[in-house]
């Protein structure tokens, strides 16, 4: 059964990916935002979504919450619409809609040319910043959950690996295996550490306890690498703003918990700074 669901899925979303190509970035962009603030809540429980946002803004109104639910829908929307000019920005068509701020750490790591590991979250386009990264010169390898619906994970898979970042590593015992093989020559990682996992440990998120991987975590302890934070921003619709923060060196004497509460806590001031972009939608708090 949800092989056939995700067969009807996937035969619906392709021509909507044409359409929205043909109209261009800036009305997909808008369309797709617009599309998903009103099919969005179809699919996902409007509960978790506001006991999310009541988790991380105890005291916030619900004019507020729905507010945040909004923007993020239309942030959803806008991503989805994006993947069909994701080719456009990595080809420079669109070089004025990326700033990034941190540009000498980027280069002093390239110079170097020893393995980081670069965080951030799922907020705004967050497929703009292991593409940024990678343009940058920098050998790169990003871990990614794939879909669940494994006839768009076939397209999105080729889209990430021809114009987003060519090492795609599922993520896994398998994919920390391969992950390590390439650190060793050079390579550095790029996660996501926002998304609920089974294999983690429960670490303090806007002073919950929530799922969360002990990758970054497991690479410093055993390979002392600094952690290098990225947050992007969403501004005037389709231009972004990517900010790279100073690389952090943990000490050996750090635990994999203390170090993963650290990095919830880094990852907390990010989306506090526009939660409207981030998937609240996850139900990262989930027993």
């Amino acid at each position: 059964m949800s092989n056939f669901k995700y067969f009807i899925q996937f035969i619906l979303i392709v021509p909507l990916f044409l359409f929205f190509k043909l109209t261009g970035l800036n009305i997909a962009s808008f369309l797709g935002g617009k599309l998903f603030e009103i099919i969005g809540p179809l699919f996902r429980s409007k509960h978790v979504i506001h006991s999310n946002i009541k988790k991380a803004f105890p005291r916030i109104s619900l004019k507020d919450v729905k507010k945040i639910t909004k923007q993020m829908w239309n942030n959803y929307g806008r991503v989805f619409s994006e993947y069909m000019f994701i080719k456009d920005y990595r080809n420079n068509l669109f070089e004025s809609h990326i700033t990034i701020k941190g540009q000498e750490i980027l280069k002093n790591i390239k110079k170097n040319d020893k393995p980081v590991i670069f965080i951030s979250g799922h907020l705004s386009n967050f497929e703009l910043m292991a593409m940024t990264i990678e343009k940058f010169g920098i050998k790169l390898a990003a871990i990614y959950r794939p879909l669940n619906n494994h006839f768009l994970n076939i397209l999105m898979e080729r889209i990430r690996k021809k114009h987003i970042c060519k090492h795609q590593i599922r993520k896994g015992i398998g994919g920390l295996r391969e992950i390590v093989k390439l650190n060793k020559i050079g390579f550095s990682t790029a996660l996501m550490i926002d998304q609920r996992v089974s294999q983690g440990i429960k670490s303090n998120f806007f002073n919950h306890l929530a799922f969360t991987t002990t990758i970054p975590a497991q690479l410093i302890k055993k390979y002392n690498y600094p952690i290098v934070p990225l947050f992007i921003e969403r501004y005037e619709g389709t231009k972004f703003k990517i900010t790279v923060k100073d690389p952090i060196h943990f000490s050996k004497q750090n635990s994999e918990n203390e170090i993963t509460e650290k990095l919830n806590n880094i990852l907390e001031k990010m989306i506090l700074i526009n939660p409207g972009q981030w998937i609240w939608s996850h139900n990262r708090w989930k027993s």
